[in-house]
């Protein structure tokens, strides 16, 4: 099977259909201190699909909410604009690449993973002071180039999947020696496309090589949490392998066993909640 080119991955991403405004405009807010709040929550709340499965999150032990939120604007003004921000781009940018066939791809396993990234992004973000709505919709996405592939190039992606299985290798080995590229690089690509900000690109892109980003971005901190998700086994996938840690990232976040301790705790017990809220 032929490798894939920077070139093709680029004009299939072109091809996509649209983001919804609002998340466009939610991405574009990042850095901008003068947003319109109340707006942006009304046009939110015109989605009903979209507003349904951000109110499920919001009402999850996720946010151990005392009084369940009915709105938009309610979760606005009890969670912060931040907070809602991080749902919508959470269950709206995933929502937007959808699935052919490709054998072999569990996709179930896929958000499983994704969300237990999240969550351990969202605990550990207080010690290495990163915003931790940030990290959480960072955790969320970023394996998102291992969604283009399979809905992309559905083929090609199961051809990974099975080398994957027969060769017993990491997924980004797999790639790597059937596409040329994996899916970290995919996932930047699309970052570029959609115009994620600077750091949520890095952190898409560079998860796997957080040596190769500036010290102290979220690039550091996707890589641990990927590797602490991958280690509880929060996917339920049989064939899930523990991706090893660079000393590099650890280091740079001020990581230690006590803090770590009180982390996992915390990740597995909002996992099954937060999994089924963002399913939808």
């Amino acid at each position: 099977m032929s490798p894939l080119d920077r070139e093709q991955v680029v004009s299939h991403l072109k091809q996509l259909p649209s983001l919804p405004s609002v998340v466009s405009e939610l991405l574009a807010s990042f850095g901008n201190d003068d947003i319109d709040v109340g707006r942006i929550a009304q046009q939110i709340a015109h989605d009903q699909g979209l507003t349904a499965r951000v109110l499920r999150v919001a009402n999850s032990s996720f946010y151990g909410l005392q009084s369940r939120v009915g709105t938009i604007n309610e979760a606005v003004v009890v969670l912060g604009f931040r907070a809602v921000r991080s749902m919508v781009l959470a269950v709206g940018m995933s929502g937007a690449l959808r699935l052919d066939q490709c054998q072999g791809f569990d996709g179930q396993a896929y958000l499983r993973h994704c969300v237990a990234v999240g969550l351990a992004a969202r605990a550990i973000a207080p010690f290495a002071g990163h915003n931790p709505e940030l990290a959480f919709t960072a955790g969320i996405l970023h394996d998102i180039g291992e969604l283009v592939l399979a809905s992309s190039f559905p083929e090609q992606y199961a051809a990974v999947l099975a080398y994957r299985a027969q060769h017993d290798c990491f997924m980004v080995v797999a790639e790597r020696d059937i596409l040329g590229l994996d899916h970290a690089e995919v996932g930047g690509l699309l970052a570029d496309t959609w115009h994620f900000p600077s750091s949520l690109r890095d952190a898409v892109a560079l998860h796997h090589q957080p040596a190769s980003a500036p010290a102290g971005s979220l690039a550091d901190l996707i890589h641990v949490a990927d590797g602490i998700a991958h280690a509880l086994g929060m996917a339920l996938a049989q064939d899930e392998m523990v991706m090893p840690v660079e000393r590099t990232a650890w280091l740079r976040l001020g990581l230690d066993s006590e803090k770590l301790g009180r982390i996992l705790p915390q990740v597995e017990s909002d996992m099954d909640a937060t999994y089924q809220a963002i399913k939808g």
